[in-house]
């Protein structure tokens, strides 16, 4: 008998291994051996994905090509921006270049590109809805938002730059190293200047940081909403709104972008230190404070409900509160650590800024006409002003302030004068107007021996310390 063959099993498959060609999926980030993330590479990863974007490249070379073109045609011009302050020295100087971008900057630049950059960082995943992905990938709310916050503050740090590079080097080609004009009238030679315009540029980091701050909770609680992207902008103009109005210096001093105008106080001798300080501090605080609301909330979201962009009536109140709390505690501190009162602009003050800065400027105005040298103890210059008709006690800002400048002479009897009228604004920076006599004051060039030069005496701008003590006499 013949035995039948048994069924065999079904031969199984052979491993297949996948092909030579096929790609190797790449990770977001490499990671630990834990499999986590490291906020390193997490940091590499946003600044890359940052600069990919058209926008971020676009404003990375208007800031490091625009300002040193713009100062270098400016330059060239026969008509200057003399309502800009340093605008009237663009053609003595190549360092009033970058001062007169800084002002613009602190304007209107700096706000705007805190706004694209920091209100955005966030708010893009909202819109684009990768958050799970970027969750998964590196697995710590934590971390993603520590990346991206020193992604968006390289990047802010990267545009702060270009403008300040660039507009120098353009000045400097166009116009040279020449000695820069101070707000006081005093000279500060080239290398003065140099340090006094990078120390001007680096103390606007702090009012930029605080708008940085500002957009990074707007990203974070607004969400999609565009309103996110423009709360810097917003926050920037209602600040300069503030400012134009007559508030009390302590109010003032506590506004987070009073950095942005005190740094004029580095161009007079003494120094007007105090106020940019305070300015300085206080950026930092807001800068600090909103960015802690920023993760705060960031890490109570609920990234599992898709729906869910941080844009609840509770976040706003969350976010707003703190912030008006801090204003009020920084508005208290100044009011009980500072002397001035008021405006901070007052008649005795004024007379001594504008006599001490006039006595300076006759001194350059005595060389251009190669007259005999004189020192301001020499000159004993003093001023008397008055403000619509009030002879004592006036003060607060205005246009409506007229002064007359008196001096002397060494060997001369009679007491030369000078009339100028001034237009005052809130943050105490004055521009003084010549109203004769014309071989003093009243035109805007001076015959010299080589030519025509721009008298010194006829325009200027100058600035009154909001925090000094008023002086006793009207003696510079």
């Amino acid at each position: 008998m013949t035995a039948t063959p048994s069924p065999t099993a079904p031969a199984s498959p052979a491993p297949t291994t996948p092909p030579a060609s096929a790609p190797t999926p790449v990770p977001l980030a490499h990671t630990t051996a834990s499999g986590r993330v490291t906020v390193a590479r997490s940091y590499r990863f946003e600044v890359v994905k940052l600069l990919s974007q058209w926008r971020i490249r676009l404003l990375l070379l208007a800031c490091w090509i625009v300002p040193a073109l713009f100062v270098a045609g400016v330059s060239g011009q026969s008509t200057l921006p003399t309502d800009t302050l340093f605008g009237r020295w663009m053609h003595a100087t190549g360092w009033a270049g970058p001062l007169v971008t800084l002002g613009f900057a602190g304007t209107w630049a700096l706000p705007l590109l805190t706004s694209v950059v920091a209100g955005d960082v966030f708010a893009s995943e909202d819109r684009l809805g990768t958050w799970r992905h970027l969750l998964v990938a590196v697995r710590s709310p934590r971390r993603i938002f520590a990346a991206k916050a020193l992604a968006g503050l390289t990047v802010i740090l990267l545009l702060v730059a270009g403008l300040a590079v660039s507009s120098t080097v353009g000045g400097l080609v166009a116009v040279g190293n020449q000695p820069l004009v101070g707000l006081d009238g005093h000279l500060l030679t080239p290398g003065d200047a140099a340090g006094t315009v990078l120390a001007a540029w680096a103390g606007v980091l702090a009012p930029t940081l605080a708008l940085a701050g500002i957009g990074l909770l707007g990203s974070v609680v607004l969400g999609r909403s565009p309103m996110g992207l423009l709360l810097p902008a917003l926050v920037a103009l209602a600040m300069q709104l503030a400012q134009m109005l007559p508030l009390p210096v302590a109010l003032r001093l506590a506004l987070p972008g009073d950095a942005f105008v005190t740094w004029n106080g580095l161009f007079t001798s003494p120094a007007q230190l105090t106020p940019l300080l305070i300015g300085i501090v206080v950026s930092l605080l807001w800068a600090v404070t909103a960015t802690a609301l920023a993760c705060v909330l960031f890490l109570r979201r609920d990234f599992t409900n898709p729906t869910d962009d941080g844009s609840a009536r509770r976040a706003v109140t969350t976010a707003a509160l703190p912030l008006a709390a801090l204003l009020g505690l920084t508005v208290a501190v100044v009011a009980a650590t500072t002397t001035a009162t008021g405006s901070g602009i007052e008649q005795a003050k004024v007379e001594r800024s504008l006599a001490t800065e006039f006595a300076h400027l006759y001194r350059l105005q005595t060389e251009q006409l190669h007259r005999p040298a004189v020192t301001e103890a020499q000159l004993r210059t003093s001023a008397a002003c008055t403000k619509a008709g009030v002879q004592d006690g006036a003060q607060g800002p205005g246009n409506d302030w007229r002064c007359v400048v008196s001096w002397h002479l060494p060997g001369v009897a009679a007491t030369g004068s000078a009339v100028y009228q001034l237009d005052i604004t809130a943050d105490g920076r004055f521009v003084a107007d010549g109203d004769g006599p014309k071989e003093v004051n009243g035109y805007f060039v001076v015959r010299t021996s080589t030519g025509d030069a721009p008298n010194p005496l006829w325009q200027f701008d100058g600035s009154v310390d909001l925090l000094s003590a008023s002086p006793d006499s009207r003696t510079p």
